[in-house]
């Protein structure tokens, strides 16, 4: 995998996947929806000598984005997420913290569009908005490492739910096909809940992306 480790926390209510995206070389590390528990990330940071450079966020709602705000407090670095994503983030209803009993909000420092290119922790990433399971969702690709960060767009066998404000079946569909079953076989792909999978396995025995 190059220059690139990954590393999981599953964290949350909801079992939610924060990844640790990490340059082997420098030991630079991005954060990708650092769902909750901002104190066993700092904790795992630290002791794997990491120096945290950015927070990704694949979409707004609370069990992506709960340890968000205090992370990039703490390191001083900033919270990355797509410009659609802004209305959802800044709504307890919206970003479903409500419904569980913590109503919050966050704000993102820097918004992405589709096709974005970003250079960080010296690793490419390509931005890929992917609408559906919210209005702002977004994959990060990372050509180089053959990786996906696919939040919750696209699981393993599944896709992410759809009947949330702001989600859409057939934009989501459409996204995957359009923007994800094009990218090479082999890429390997890092969703938000559940284990990992690859475009070709999804390409062939995704019940929802026939």
């Amino acid at each position: 995998m190059g220059k690139l480790q990954i590393e999981r926390m599953v964290l949350g209510q909801v079992s939610t996947n924060c990844y640790l995206a990490i340059n082997k070389e420098t030991k630079e590390v991005i954060l990708i929806d650092p769902a909750d528990a901002a104190r066993r990330i700092d904790k795992k940071v630290k002791e794997s000598g990491l120096k945290p450079v950015a927070i990704l966020l694949t979409h707004g709602h609370f069990d992506h984005i709960g340890a968000a705000a205090e992370l990039s407090n703490l390191y001083d670095i900033m919270v990355y997420a797509h410009e659609a994503e802004e209305d959802v983030m800044s709504d307890c209803m919206i970003n479903l913290s409500a419904n569980f009993g913590d109503p919050f909000t966050a704000e993102p420092d820097m918004l992405v569009t589709d096709r974005q290119g970003l250079l960080i922790a010296d690793m490419k990433i390509l931005v890929l908005h992917t609408p559906g399971h919210t209005k702002g969702s977004v994959c990060y690709y990372l050509p180089e490492e053959r990786v996906l960060f696919s939040g919750d767009t696209l699981f393993y066998g599944s896709v992410g739910r759809t009947d949330f404000p702001t989600g859409s079946m057939s934009e989501l569909v459409r996204a995957a096909k359009e923007k994800l079953f094009v990218l090479p076989d082999d890429v390997k792909v890092y969703p938000g809940h559940g284990e990992e999978t690859t475009i070709r396995h999804e390409k062939r025995y995704n019940p929802y992306l026939m």
